[in-house]
């Protein structure tokens, strides 16, 4: 289980020189242009993928916590809400949004 500040990221060249270790990645998918991007976050969440996903198979080599599947994770987070992501029961919840955050504003 990791708590962390959600990042939307749609692209994997186009992103937040920022991302952190605190921060959860948020994607619409994975395949290998995002595999760089895997060691800067302290967990994954993905719309698309399965069990056998690159996202699920590279994050379980590399020991992060990830859900993949949401189906429509980078459309219900935002970038800034504090989430808590469960890999082993597959759950994300947000604690925090980010307008009781920081005023609409990332942290």
């Amino acid at each position: 289980i990791v708590r962390g500040y959600a990042r939307i990221v749609t692209d994997p060249y186009n992103f937040r020189p920022d991302l952190g270790k605190d921060d959860i990645l948020i994607v619409p998918f994975m395949d290998i242009g995002w595999t760089p991007l895997f060691s800067r976050a302290a967990a994954i969440v993905t719309d698309v993928g399965a069990p056998f996903s690159h996202a699920a198979i590279v994050a379980r080599e590399l020991g992060i916590p990830a859900v993949v599947g949401c189906g429509n994770a980078t459309m219900n987070l935002h970038s800034g809400d504090r989430v808590r992501v469960n890999g082993g029961q597959g759950t994300v919840e947000v604690l925090d949004p980010v307008s009781a955050i920081r005023g609409n504003r990332l942290p």
